[in-house]
């Protein structure tokens, strides 16, 4: 079994699989609405300095979510 990370512990560049999101309804129905959901593969691209966003990518999207957004996602590194 490979490592479990949260979004904002994936090293810049590589990808993972989203395994589960640890939050609430109002969470899990904002990411949806931006198309991030279980089973997709998100890629770390950056992040900003003193917990400021984090930028992934999946599919042909890129978006910014919050530090704390972040480490409610829990992925598998692929």
């Amino acid at each position: 079994m490979k490592n479990i990370l949260t979004i904002n512990n994936l090293p810049v560049g590589q990808k993972g699989k989203i395994k589960t999101i640890n939050g609430g309804y109002g969470l899990i129905q904002k990411l949806d609405a931006l198309g991030i959901r279980e089973g997709i593969e998100v890629a770390r691209i950056s992040t900003q300095w003193m917990k400021g966003p984090v930028i992934i990518r999946y599919g042909n999207s890129e978006v910014a979510i919050g530090h704390n957004m972040a480490t409610k996602i829990v992925v598998e590194p692929v």
